[in-house]
């Protein structure tokens, strides 16, 4: 594969991109936060092993979805560089373990 047909393959992501991960990223932020706030409040007594299961899954998924703005922001020293893929990765990754916090949370 030659040089310039490598570079027309190459598809840039659609306009609004870093805009809906950021929207999307705060979004499923936002839901955490009250899945955890509502869990938290009201569970009385000692924590158990599934317990500390639904904080840490939490805590890490807040820590991908936070990292979503800071990826697609980021200057580059490239303009070519796509930051979007990595970005659209830290967002499934944090949904995934939220979505994995809530389901331990209700059926452990």
């Amino acid at each position: 594969m030659n040089g310039p047909t490598r570079e027309k393959s190459k598809m840039r992501a659609p306009a609004g991109s870093v805009t809906g991960l950021c929207s999307a990223s705060a979004t499923m932020f936002a839901v955490g936060m009250a899945f955890l706030g509502y869990w938290g409040v009201y569970e009385q007594g000692r924590w158990r092993a599934s317990d500390y299961c639904v904080v840490v899954l939490a805590i890490i998924g807040f820590a991908a979805l936070g990292s979503v703005p800071w990826i697609v922001t980021t200057p580059v020293a490239e303009e070519d560089a796509d930051k979007v893929a990595g970005a659209r990765q830290a967002l499934a990754l944090g949904v995934a373990l939220i979505w994995l916090s809530v389901c331990v949370a209700v059926f452990a």
